[in-house]
């Protein structure tokens, strides 16, 4: 364990990145979400329904991370692209008015992505990603981030993803997302 201004963390090294069964997992999943993206009990119980019927997915795969006896810090999980998917139907007449709608084809989406405040700034998102997308088929891999200077999309340039799309409105998001899009391997 290492000190830090929060009190005493595992050692990175310490923490383990593996398979996630996430269907099994949900709810501890959704709940690192909610702590890492404000989430209230509401927005995660319609989170649950979704984040279920995209394991259904074919291709669909979730890695977590995790520390002593398995507890869960942080997850993505993601699929190969699919044109008829709701957030590629809302992405796709942004992505073609900025000429990258074929974007949508050929990679593999990074659904959700993320980690205990008090994991973050530690490497473990990076490691998230990039495992994930190491074992991807396509060439290419496509996300969405909101749309303002903040440390994840930071890391996700750093890994090599490009704006293709901004100020993307999602029905009932409170604010704009950018479509953001990298060949694979991402950089490391």
């Amino acid at each position: 364990m290492t000190a830090s201004a929060g009190g005493a963390f595992p050692d990175v090294r310490d923490i383990a990145i593996g398979p996630l069964d996430l269907a099994a997992r949900v709810d501890e999943a959704l709940a690192v979400q909610a702590a890492a993206f404000g989430l209230s009990a509401e927005e995660v119980g319609v989170r649950r329904h979704i984040v279920l019927r995209h394991l259904a997915s074919p291709g669909a795969r979730a890695l977590g991370a995790t520390v002593g006896q398995g507890r869960l810090v942080g997850f993505v999980y993601g699929m190969p692209n699919d044109r008829a998917q709701w957030w590629s139907t809302v992405v796709e007449p942004y992505l073609r008015r900025a000429g990258n709608d074929a974007w949508l084809d050929g990679s593999f989406a990074i659904t959700e992505l993320h980690v205990l405040p008090e994991f973050q700034h530690r490497g473990i998102g990076r490691r998230l990603i990039t495992t994930l997308t190491d074992g991807a088929t396509e060439p290419r891999s496509i996300l969405s981030a909101i749309d303002t200077e903040s440390p994840a999309r930071a890391l996700y340039h750093k890994l090599g993803y490009q704006d293709l799309a901004r100020r993307v409105l999602f029905p009932s998001a409170p604010c704009p997302y950018a479509v953001m899009g990298a060949p694979l391997p991402l950089r490391r």
